[in-house]
């Protein structure tokens, strides 16, 4: 609430009197009314609150019957009319989904402790106005969706001689790494700094030149922060960040980084897996107070790395003019998913890749950087489609120039960042021309503006963050509920 008061109308009484406006929702109250729409907001948290009490009772009896799962019913019966042969695999079979399904209450128990922890702070410091109330609405909504949901599993049976064997085959559920967003969703169109308030520098409180960032559930983003040999931890609402790996200058010693191009969150592991961009290695770093990290894959020039849900990284690799995929622990050359058939412009070619993305289909999205396009490969294929870009370098609503991070949401939407035209771009399936939905105001420092724009990412609200490169900070661009 702000306290600044002035002879304005009320909107409740439309009096002229002595009135504090609400930050919240922007509106005048004079000071009864005030009272009063304080009142609302508190009858609109305790309801919150309710709802999450409903929600923990329900989280709890699922917990106490999972065992009761249909398809272990299923499994069941399969085993009363099977050979004793097939009783172990039954068993695995059971262990299995169990353990699916006690990771998926895992994953709401924590996403349901989060919101409680956020709702305790909002009441015991009174500080919660609309903005506040609707977003845990929405995220008491989108918890209850994954809980109440049919699973996201299936018992797989095939025929084989004198039985049939099962497996229990479960899609990735766990998409937090893909955006769940309305195509008319918009967002505000001035940014908030969140990491690099200071302007350039090496201090905990500055960034030099920014490449990659990534998000975690708890909004903590971690930067790579290409000119200062480092990767950088800012928590929620943090003034400083805190360096997690790197930091100890240039070199290409383990506890040492040169020039890092981007960062992923290996949730599996709980590490930090980063490309590092001029010692040609991509390193893993424990999350754990990891004092050095070790090297997994050598002698790769990557600007983009991702994950997939099974585990695999996939790594971009602007020298070959391709993308391998590989997994974590495997000593093996990889597998290309995407060009490596030379440098060029063709749709089985590539030209200087740059960020990557993968969607629960382990469809690779590639931003080819040197043809001003993003390219879609799907599993297997042997080339790919443009899905943004594609008609030379430009500043049209049907161009890119030179892009270089990318996120797809769930729709199939492709967010580009539009590195030389300072500006972050939608490319609807299907469209011929994005939208801009944040920059495009020329390069520059001002709140609505971006300067070489190189990273994209969104947090599980579907606010937008933005690695401003040549501003060396990280913007922050709210959804717009209006």
């Amino acid at each position: 609430m702000a306290t600044s008061t002035s002879k304005v109308q009320c909107v409740t009484c439309a009096k002229d009197k002595g009135t504090v406006q609400c930050h919240g929702c922007s509106q005048s109250f004079c000071f009864k009314h005030l009272t009063d729409h304080r009142q609302q907001l508190s009858q609109q948290f305790d309801e919150i609150q309710m709802t999450r009490d409903l929600l923990r009772q329900t989280l709890t009896e699922y917990s106490n019957n999972s065992q009761k799962h249909p398809l272990i019913n299923e499994i069941d019966r399969w085993e009363q009319h099977s050979i004793n042969l097939i009783r172990k695999t039954a068993e695995e079979a059971r262990q299995k989904m169990q353990k699916h399904t006690t990771e998926h209450l895992s994953k709401m128990e924590k996403k349901l402790n989060d919101l409680t922890k956020q709702l305790r702070e909002g009441r015991e410091d009174d500080d919660f106005v609309e903005i506040d109330l609707q977003q845990w609405n929405q995220q008491l909504t989108q918890i209850n969706e994954e809980l109440l949901k049919p699973t996201n599993i299936k018992v797989k049976q095939s025929s084989t001689p004198l039985i049939t064997m099962i497996n229990v085959e479960i899609v990735d559920e766990d998409m937090s790494n893909i955006p769940n967003i309305s195509a008319k969703t918009k967002w505000m169109q001035n940014g908030v700094t969140v990491a690099g308030v200071h302007g350039k520098g090496n201090e905990l409180n500055q960034l030099n030149s920014p490449y990659g960032m990534c998000i975690d559930g708890n909004q903590t983003i971690y930067v790579a922060d290409y000119g200062n040999h480092r990767v950088v931890e800012w928590k929620k609402g943090a003034t400083t960040g805190q360096i997690v790996a790197g930091g100890n200058g240039e070199g290409n010693q383990n506890d040492q980084l040169l020039v890092p191009t981007s960062v992923v969150v290996d949730e599996k592991t709980d590490s930090l897996i980063i490309s590092d961009g001029n010692n040609r290695r991509i390193m893993q770093w424990s999350r754990q107070n990891g004092t050095s990290g070790q090297a997994i894959i050598s002698n790769v020039t990557s600007y983009g790395i991702a994950m997939d849900g099974e585990g695999y990284l996939y790594v971009s690799d602007l020298n070959k003019n391709e993308v391998r995929r590989w997994k974590i622990g495997d000593k093996s050359a990889g597998e290309v998913v995407a060009g490596g058939n030379g440098k060029g412009n063709r749709l089985d070619q590539l030209n200087v890749p740059c960020g990557v993305f993968v969607d629960k289909n382990q469809s690779v999205y590639v931003v080819d950087n040197g043809n001003h396009r993003v390219v879609k490969w799907a599993r297997d294929a042997r080339e790919g489609i443009v899905v943004a870009g594609g008609q030379g370098e430009g500043s049209s609503l049907s161009q890119l120039h030179h892009p270089y991070g990318v996120v797809v949401d769930q729709l199939g939407s492709v967010y580009v960042a539009d590195q030389y035209n300072h500006r972050i771009m939608r490319w609807c399936v299907g469209s011929r021309e994005g939208n801009v939905i944040v920059g495009g105001n020329g390069q520059g420092q001002g709140i609505d503006q971006l300067w070489h724009p190189l990273s994209v990412s969104f947090d599980e609200g579907n606010n937008l963050y933005v690695t401003d490169l040549s501003n060396n900070r990280i913007q922050k661009f709210d959804v717009d509920v209006k």
